[in-house]
């Protein structure tokens, strides 16, 4: 089944699946090249080796021209090779500017007034699965760069204030910038074409140098490595750059018009930070060269281990000028590198066409079709080879043994990544998180299902899990605790393949689900603080949304129980039990597994879920909604009765069993009943999970129907949570009226806050207080979706709450789907609200279809908010577009998931 497509027998299979069936055999390396440069190393976790742990400020953007990375490196529309020995990438100088532009430019976390905040503007476009076509545009002024005018007027604004952006500094007033457009396409696997197309949008001819640049990572460091050192020089014409290293091999890169090669080292300038370097010819050394005029910066004999061909380009008015090169293997280069170059690139571009002309839906609209697009590119296009070995890390920080602790993931020494992984934004976040990882399999599948099963893998590997069973959290620490999603994106992918290829893949499936009992059995072990099956967990993701910070110790004393963690972990013992119930088709043992899982649930949902009369309990039986509870040191307990998706997400906890399992499985189903008739009590406020829905189905809920209702009411009220762009993350009540907490000592107040965070809570660059977050009403869809399969059509509700309009709950999904969508689509006037009211993107022909995937919009308007390119978990926009507009409410009746609801048609394959 490996390359057999559905349609196959009557079509020729796509040339891009035909590749990616090549990686995955391991016949063809399609993968080694791709856009693995970060976009920011400075300022990471990695390249920090400060005293006090201040990442931003031991290795800032300035400090980034001179020194040398240890851990990684970043560029403007870069690429590299899987391990990112060799590199590539943009640097540009309109003449103008204090620096040479060879990375991205943001301000840091004590900068920006709402947090870090890159200040460019730059789209990812396109992208095939194996990069065998790429293409990204970044947007250029002419004039000076304001680097200080966006540090200043940043730092001067409050956290009430908006931020200041590139666009508002005027820099792009009368269009004076250039649109570099950079496309890359691939003659083979070690063979890339390099398009570099620079437009001129002013009304004034226009000078810029372009640096296509090639250098190694520097690998060799404090004699860090015993190989020898690689070595770039002038190619035997004299026209290009030889590229040779030890490890990956001899590489050309073949330069159109034979441009005037510099050559320097990737070494420190140590003159510029008080020591004395080891070459005359530094990291800066084109920086100094063409900005500071000094001629003799770069080497003369033309050798090093960083290079770039010097063009300089004279744009005319409205027009535009491309340069070619071909990086390219040195036993394949040719004396005529650019004799087949338009038409390799003009194939690569239709097979990327007919690519997406199969995996996006094709009765609707362009515009949809641009959104999904744009979407699973930058899914793409955000790929960064991460390294980060911890122990010698550790051992670099010279810290005495019996001080190890204090230093950033001290505890997790076992931990060695070298590998490619799906950030959710290179420059914002240019680092793994475990739970943003797990939303991003879902678009990566539906490209590239193989890809996103090995991310999924990757988390789950001894090299990563920590031998306690922790899943690590991200760079900043390690220990954090993220929700335990990683079941249930492993289940959707196996249901997904399943369903488009008609295979199970029970390896895969296997393999994660006995990590997997490492991680749950952490999480019994280290977050049930009384053992009572309430669990805490602390941010959980949602950042500031409490009326604690809820990773810190409490200003009350004492603990929290929280509702959210307590609803991860009853989804986390659902989507075991889904994972067993499908292991028991090869192995009937998995059957006790299922059991096991089933008492998991009924215990942690009962704990949860009593009636609610005393404040000791989640469920508030007056309000009708789930709250955390606070408990002192004293004993006493109280409910923190703010609404907010902490409430929401016991409703995630939702899972239909289809009756087929419990036919073939009698005994393990009786075994499940005698459970349940020896403790009753467990199932006292919940569905009975003898109560059969549509096609005999059951559901694990935390909800019966009659909270079910309670909850939805809240959800699906405008003046609650229901927002024109999806669900908000805390209730709009608290406009103006605060929530607020007195205990001894003090008081703590939340507000609504529709867009950006008033405080600096985990610093304060992401708001839970209001704003719509897309993987959170990914979850809330998924409920929605199971609460259908099992009350079907019966089951309606005012949506919107007031409206007198009833909807089944397939129609309340369908209805919010549409909401989030409308973020990115345009509206009847032809603007797009992600884009708030900013003119130039709303109307401009050159800025109005870039579209940006933003970290999380404003509640009331749809603006995109946060990180700019965090197409990561935002990205799901893509699947939820692409269910909307095939699945039916007849395929989801009769189907066991969104997903395998999706109509496979014979001209529309979407397995990979």
């Amino acid at each position: 089944m490996q390359g057999e497509k559905p349609g196959a027998q009557t079509q020729q299979v796509n040339a891009e699946y035909h590749r990616l069936d090549e990686s995955r055999a391991g016949s063809v390396q399609w993968h080694r090249w791709g856009p693995y440069l970060s976009e920011r190393q400075w300022g990471t976790v990695r390249e920090d080796y400060s005293a006090n742990g201040d990442a931003w400020d031991y290795f800032s953007h300035d400090l980034a021209r001179s020194r040398v990375y240890r851990w990684g490196e970043d560029g403007i529309a870069g690429v590299s090779d899987d391990k990112q020995l060799l590199c590539f990438c943009l640097a540009l100088w309109n003449g103008a500017d204090p620096i040479l532009k060879e990375r991205l430019f943001g301000l840091t976390n004590s900068e920006g007034n709402h947090g870090e905040d890159v200040k460019e503007y730059y789209f990812y476009i396109d992208s095939t699965p194996t990069h065998s076509y790429m293409k990204m545009l970044y947007k250029y002024p002419q004039k000076a760069y304001p680097y200080d005018d966006l540090v200043k007027t940043n730092k001067g604004r409050s956290r009430t204030e908006p931020e200041y952006e590139l666009l508002d500094t005027g820099v792009f007033n009368q269009n004076e910038y250039f649109d570099v457009f950079a496309e890359y396409a691939k003659a083979g696997a070690d063979d890339l074409l390099i398009s570099i197309t620079v437009f001129n949008r002013g009304d004034h001819d226009a000078s810029l140098h372009l640096l296509p640049t090639l250098w190694f990572r520097n690998t060799w460091w404090e004699g860090n490595s015993k190989e020898p050192k690689p070595v770039l020089s002038v190619s035997k014409d004299g026209s290009g750059i030889h590229a040779s290293h030890p490890t990956l091999g001899e590489y050309e890169l073949q330069c159109e018009d034979a441009p005037p090669l510099l050559f320097t080292n990737n070494e420190t300038n140590e003159e510029r930070h008080g020591g004395k370097s080891v070459t005359p010819y530094t990291k800066d050394a084109f920086h100094r060269y063409l900005v500071q005029k000094e001629t003799g910066a770069v080497n003369p004999a033309k050798t090093g281990t960083k290079a770039a061909a010097h063009y300089e380009l004279n744009v005319p008015a409205g027009k535009s000028k491309t340069i070619r090169m071909r990086l390219t293997k040195s036993e394949t280069a040719t004396g005529a590198p650019f004799g087949d170059f338009s038409s390799t690139l003009q194939l690569r571009l239709k097979e990327t066409e007919d690519f997406y002309g199969l995996i996006l839906p094709q009765h609707v609209s362009d515009d949809e079709k641009l959104v999904m697009r744009q979407a699973f590119a930058g899914m793409l296009w955000s790929k960064q080879f991460y390294y980060y070995d911890v122990e010698p890390w550790l051992e670099q920080h010279g810290v005495p043994a019996d001080e190890m602790d204090q230093v950033r993931n001290s505890g997790w020494f076992h931990m060695l990544t070298r590998d490619v992984i799906s950030m959710p934004d290179k420059w914002e976040y240019p680092w793994f998180a475990a739970w943003d990882l797990a939303f991003h399999t879902l678009p990566l599948s539906m490209v590239d299902l193989a890809f996103a099963k090995t991310q999924l893998k990757l988390m789950l590997d001894s090299l990563y899990l920590h031998p306690n069973g922790q899943l690590p959290a991200y760079e900043w620490n390690f220990s954090d605790v993220n929700p335990p999603v990683h079941a249930w994106a492993c289940l959707a992918l196996y249901r997904a393949e399943r369903a488009q290829c008609g295979t199970a893949d029970y390896a895969f499936l296997e393999q994660c689900f006995q990590k997997m009992l490492l991680n749950f059995t952490w999480w019994l072990n280290r977050k049930d603080a009384t053992g009572k099956n309430v669990f805490q967990g602390g941010f959980l993701g949602l950042d500031n949304i409490g009326v604690f910070d809820r990773s810190s110790p409490l200003p009350t004393g004492g603990h929290l129980e929280q509702a959210d963690g307590t609803a991860w972990m009853c989804l986390f013992s659902q989507n075991m039990l889904q994972i067993a119930i499908e292991l028991s088709a090869i192995n009937p043992l998995y059957s006790e597994m299922a059991l096991k899982f089933t008492e998991h649930f009924l215990w942690i949902a009962s704990a949860m879920n009593s009636v609610g009369e005393n404040d000791d309990q989640m469920w508030d039986e007056e309000d009708g909604f789930f709250y955390d509870i606070l408990r002192f040191p004293d004993g006493r307990a109280t409910r923190l009765r703010l609404r907010s998706m902490v409430g929401l997400l016991p409703l995630c906890a939702t899972t239909v069993i289809e009756t087929g399992y419990l036919q073939h499985h009698p005994e393990t189903a009786k075994r499940a009943k005698d459970f349940m008739e020896r403790h009753p009590e467990l199932c006292d406020n919940i569905t009975s999970l003898q109560t059969q829905g549509v096609n005999g189905r059951r559901i694990f809920s935390l909800l019966n129907e009659g909270k079910l209702r309670r909850v939805l009411h809240r959800m699906l009220d405008p003046n609650e949570f229901l927002s024109d762009y999806g669900i908000r993350s805390i209730s709009k009540a608290y406009e103006g009226k605060p929530f607020v907490f007195e205990y001894a000592g003090g008081t703590s107040s939340v507000d609504y806050l529709p867009a950006e965070s008033n405080t600096g809570m985990f610093g304060g660059n992401s708001n839970w207080r209001g704003p719509i977050w897309i993987p959170v009403n990914t979850l809330i869809l998924r409920a929605l979706y199971q609460f259908y399969q099992f009350y079907g059509d019966d089951f309606k509700i005012e949506c919107p709450t007031g409206s007198g309009k009833m909807m089944t709950l397939f129609e309340v999904a369908i209805e919010i789907n549409r909401r989030l969508s409308n973020i990115f689509l345009r509206d009847q006037n032809g603007r797009r609200a992600v884009y708030g009211a900013i003119d130039k993107f709303q109307n401009d022909p050159y800025w109005k279809d870039y579209i940006l995937f933003y970290e999380y919009f404003h509640a009331e308007n749809g603006a995109g908010l946060g990180a700019s390119h965090q197409t990561g978990w935002t990205g799901v926009i893509g699947n939820l577009m692409k269910i909307a507009a095939l699945v039916t409410p007849e395929s989801a009746l009769t189907t066991e998931s969104a997903y395998a609801a999706i109509k496979v048609e014979p001209h529309h394959p979407t397995s990979t």
